[in-house]
């Protein structure tokens, strides 16, 4: 791997999803593949959709020339890639023509059933506490919750690429202090660089939209780094990382079950959403979660270091203040 350096590999990423998405901004836009405002959007003017393609190929590139260049590879990598190409393709037919919720969930249950199929037996995600059939079932469920957890939170400008960006940066970090696991660090790494070079075009105001072609399988992408570095004893960061996302989007799954709602329709409720209607511009909330986010990655290298408990705390209220400020939304305007 002495040719692939972290460096390189972020920045082969980033200037790779730079260009590339501004290429498919131009082809989205003569072909009129438009995510068009509705009642339930953020935004009030047509954008072209599917970022995600930029994205998503930038990442199985660079995941693929680091298994390739590992001896061996990454365990489950190469099946990995497979299952996120698999969702790439079928979500972005949803992205042109919609489908109903049971095909979208088939093909992740799919592709999370490969992922797991090649793990190998050692590496339990709950540390044992599980026997291992009930591990990697639980571990499944979790995966596609992440999935479309992941999906769902996509819904002002920047907020997937800042939170992928910090996910990917994070688990970097913590991979790197774990003996033998270096080359999905890369991973996470290249994934970071991809989702900060789609946010130069994804910032408010958006010229292009990410598109479930691209949430989709970098929710399943970062759903599986995650679950590997819990399976690496790394359980605390894996839950520390992404913890924005889940109290945010558990949260008002919660509230609306109470409330009786569908809760696979299409809404605008999360803590996220409520502060834009708020007054707070797309910039301004994305700020927030960042700083927050930022937080959780200091927090997260904490744990790593053998404080587990105390930094799982103290992540818990970090995300408390972040959902607080977004509650207080004190912006003027979108």
């Amino acid at each position: 791997m002495q040719y692939l350096t972290p460096g390189l590999a972020f920045l082969f990423s980033l200037a790779a999803t730079l260009l590339l998405t501004g290429i498919l901004v131009r082809a989205l836009r003569q072909r009129q593949i438009f995510d068009l405002p509705n009642e339930r959007s953020s935004h009030e003017n047509p954008t072209p959709r599917g970022g995600g393609i930029a994205v998503i190929a930038v990442v199985l590139a660079a995941a693929a020339l680091i298994a390739l260049l590992s001896k061996p590879a990454p365990a489950g990598l190469w099946p990995v890639l497979a299952g996120a190409g698999l969702l790439a393709g079928i979500s972005w037919l949803d992205d042109l023509k919609g489908m109903s919720a049971l095909p979208r969930l088939a093909a992740q249950g799919a592709a999370v059933a490969l992922g797991l199929a090649f793990v190998p037996s050692e590496s339990l995600v709950f540390q044992g506490l599980l026997p291992e059939l009930a591990d990697r079932l639980l571990a499944g469920l979790l995966w596609i919750w992440f999935v479309n957890l992941f999906n769902f939170m996509d819904g002002i400008d920047g907020i997937a690429g800042v939170e992928a960006a910090c996910i990917g940066a994070g688990l970097f970090v913590v991979l790197q202090g774990l003996g033998g696991y270096a080359e999905l660090g890369l991973v996470a790494l290249a994934t970071a660089g991809a989702a900060l070079g789609f946010l130069w075009w994804n910032w408010q105001p958006a010229r292009i939209f990410l598109g479930d072609v691209g949430s989709v399988p970098l929710g399943y992408l970062l759903g599986w780094l995650l679950l590997s570095a819990a399976a690496a004893g790394a359980w605390a960061p894996a839950l520390i990382l992404p913890l924005y996302y889940i109290a945010d989007a558990s949260l008002t799954l919660v509230r609306r079950l109470l409330r009786g709602e569908r809760i696979w329709a299409a809404h605008r409720q999360h803590a996220y959403q409520r502060a834009v209607q708020a007054g707070m511009s797309h910039a301004q909330t994305v700020c927030v979660i960042a700083v927050g986010n930022v937080a959780l990655i200091g927090l997260a290298v904490v744990a790593a270091s053998g404080w587990p408990i105390a930094a799982l705390g103290v992540s818990g209220f970090v995300v408390l203040l972040v959902l607080f400020a977004l509650h207080r939304a004190p912006g003027k305007g979108t």
